[in-house]
């Protein structure tokens, strides 16, 4: 019984130094520019502007060099106040995904925090810089810093 106690001892004593270990960003440094248009909106919940109401937002991403899709952006916004939306979103690029997430009061000038990625962008950090440039239909100019 001993040696079972002390197998299973050291058994976790090495899965949480596994779990303790931090992995370091593999992706960047480095900065993509793109540009967005909004595909798809949608409200769901509580009145407009109140807290817990939804926001769900599509976009279809731009190369702005070719004027061609490159892929989509889908974002999940939940109002905090009146003002401010808790958002999440994902940016599906040609070579892997983008995660992003944080504070937004106003949809013209934003920053968001990359915290994650996927393929090409595998555990990716940084920051997502978003500025409007047109009304209708909703477009946005995209600038995701990565951090190495």
């Amino acid at each position: 019984m001993p040696k079972v106690l002390f197998a299973a001892a050291a058994g976790a004593a090495v899965a949480a130094a596994v779990v303790a270990v931090r992995v370091p960003a593999t992706t960047g440094p480095a900065t993509i520019r793109i540009t967005d248009t909004q595909t798809g909106y949608r409200r769901v919940g509580a009145p407009l502007q109140r807290p817990g109401q939804v926001e769900i937002i599509q976009q279809r991403l731009y190369n702005p060099r070719i004027s061609k899709v490159i892929g989509r952006g889908d974002l999940l916004c939940t109002y905090v106040n009146r003002r401010r939306r808790q958002c999440n979103g994902t940016y599906s690029l040609p070579r892997g995904g983008l995660v992003v997430a944080g504070l937004v009061e106003s949809r013209r000038v934003f920053e968001l925090a990359i915290v994650g990625g996927t393929g090409l962008y595998g555990n990716a950090r940084g920051t997502l810089a978003v500025t409007a440039a047109g009304q209708r239909p909703r477009r946005e100019v995209l600038v995701f810093r990565l951090a190495g």
